[in-house]
């Protein structure tokens, strides 16, 4: 009978949370307060806040995409991020390698293109590129945006302000910069440069016009707390889309011994940003297939609407055919069918 009467007293403590999902599955962003309720759902719930994120990611705006990236120059970043292979700091046995040039660039857009990706990341490591550098990414990207029909992300780092406006010109149409975790947890993550660095960087992407791409990753030890503060940070920089990695532990790093997340938590934390933010992009990126394994294609269903295809920075991604194929089963994009 105890037994019993706990179960009843759950299902109405979480009575007006099905109201809110309810709501939320109609296109209403959740509040921060309503949010917190969320993870009182699971595991009982957890049908009940899957249907509603995908509900919601109907209901709004966003439409399905893809993107592909291109580790543009590799390794030997001075920067301490606990969960970076790139980190000199860290003895992950990366490869490292300078900028690549134009040439590769343009192939591998071209490429991408051919697989029906939208758009296509431009990444290097360290904490900012600048010089040279910047200035042959920018001949790179008014060429392929001549040449190749893919829009460009650049991934940089931390920029200036006329770096911002630079990369527009050069016909970048987005920029990502991950503000990685919450700012309550950040200094966990990373020592060698602040939060408000990262927040710095998104204002003045978005000041020069640039989408805006900035999400985090998800595993490091953070907890419901720390993804609702990030999520409502997100929220008060009005960021248009929002990546969601899990972490892949690195030997070599600090986080090479996290246990991760298993594929429910994973699934409901898109549910949260989803839920939060149910007109942005919702974008997954690395870990997903680590992560998520048989149940990968849920992500659609607990409010994703974008994915990223192909390799990642330093460990392989989902090999693309089952990508492809995963897309054209669930029909959320038409991709070129010669993949």
């Amino acid at each position: 009978m105890g037994k019993i009467m706990l179960i009843e007293s759950n299902v109405g403590g979480n009575f007006r949370m099905r109201s809110i999902l309810a709501a939320a599955s109609a296109g209403r962003a959740l509040s921060g307060e309503e949010a917190e309720m969320l993870p009182r759902l699971l595991p009982g719930g957890f049908i009940d806040l899957l249907a509603a994120a995908g509900a919601a990611r109907a209901a709004g705006r966003s439409i399905p995409f893809t993107c592909g990236i291109i580790n543009a120059k590799s390794g030997r970043c001075g920067e301490d991020c606990a969960f970076c292979a790139q980190s000199r700091y860290h003895d992950s046995g990366v490869a490292a390698h300078p900028l690549v040039g134009e040439e590769k660039l343009l192939a591998r857009a071209e490429s991408l293109a051919k697989t029906g990706v939208t758009y296509m990341g431009i990444v290097t490591s360290g904490v900012s590129l600048a010089g040279r550098d910047f200035d042959r990414v920018c001949l790179a990207a008014r060429r392929i945006s001549q040449e190749v029909g893919i829009r460009l992300c650049a991934s940089l780092g931390l920029l200036a302000d006329d770096q911002a406006l630079a990369l527009k010109e050069a016909g970048f149409t987005s920029y990502h910069h991950n503000l990685e975790s919450a700012g309550s947890y950040y200094s966990r993550i990373c020592t060698t440069h602040t939060y408000q660095s990262r927040v710095d960087t998104v204002r003045k992407v978005a000041a020069a016009g640039l989408r805006v791409c900035s999400g985090g990753i998800f595993g490091l030890g953070e907890g419901w707390a720390q993804r609702l503060e990030m999520s409502m940070t997100l929220g008060e920089l009005g960021v248009d889309s929002i990546p969601i990695n899990f972490l892949t532990p690195i030997a070599g790093t600090p986080l090479e011994n996290a246990p991760g997340l298993d594929a429910r938590e994973a699934l409901a934390v898109i549910a949260l940003f989803r839920l939060m933010h149910p007109e942005r992009d919702i974008v997954v990126c690395g870990g997903r297939g680590r992560t998520l394994g048989q149940w990968e294609n849920s992500l659609f269903f607990a409010g994703a609407n974008g994915l990223m295809l192909g390799d990642y920075l330093t460990t392989l991604g989902t090999p693309l055919e089952k990508d492809l194929a995963m897309l054209r089963f669930m029909g959320v994009m038409g991709l070129a069918e010669n993949g």
